[in-house]
């Protein structure tokens, strides 16, 4: 099995973005979603960007966010790719694609086998599926340490690339690889010691753990 990519999500700290550019992680994910404790605002993600340069990929989460919130967001934050986490439809995902001439993701929310169907829509519309466990009702759509059940997404085929996130941590994320052989991982409140406040040596542990199983 191949070593999967590696996302930290909800990076805001010149040291922690460091430690997963230490770490070898593939992008660091920067939030743009006001009701998230890992909040930043493209002014906040700047010196970031700057920090970060060619040295790791740069990815802005989104939720039902404006044209001009994502086009704000990109040029300060020089994104890569923008990863969408609300109720973005295939046909706004694929216009956002076009019109900003970056990498779309798209957060597929999971509490069954019916949720992995839907991600099918929108495989001609993006450029990477992010299966992501469905969290309570009225709470924040990711982020909460959720984990779903991992044998629904085992060995799952796309026509584009995909991705595991929801509760991953460095205790579990060898195990999670092994059993649904994801390309990619993405961790964010299993890399916390508080709600936004990531932990250089979790961030670590885990970059290890993904590799070496």
């Amino acid at each position: 099995m191949s070593t999967p990519e590696i996302k930290i999500c909800g990076l805001s700290t010149a040291n922690t973005l460091e430690a997963a550019i230490k770490a070898r992680a593939d992008y660091a994910g920067f939030v743009f979603y006001p009701p998230s404790p890992r909040y930043l605002t493209p002014r906040d993600a700047a010196p970031l960007a700057e920090r970060a340069q060619d040295r790791i990929g740069r990815v802005g989460l989104f939720v039902d966010a404006s044209d001009a919130a994502i086009a704000e967001a990109i040029t300060a934050a020089r994104l890569d790719a923008l990863q969408l986490h609300g109720e973005e439809t295939p046909e706004r995902a694929g216009q956002l694609r076009a019109q900003f001439g970056v990498s779309v993701w798209k957060a597929i929310p999971v509490a069954g086998p019916s949720d992995i169907e839907r991600a099918r829509a929108y495989e001609h519309a993006v450029d990477l599926l992010l299966f992501d466990a469905k969290t309570p009702k009225g709470t924040l759509p990711g982020g909460m340490g959720v984990v779903f059940d991992w044998s629904l997404i085992a060995g799952w085929k796309s026509r584009v690339r995909w991705g595991l996130a929801g509760g991953l941590d460095p205790k579990n994320v060898a195990e999670a690889v092994r059993i649904t052989g994801a390309p990619l991982v993405d961790a964010s409140s299993g890399l916390e010691t508080a709600p936004g406040v990531k932990d250089v040596d979790l961030i670590a542990a885990f970059c290890r753990a993904a590799r070496e199983g």
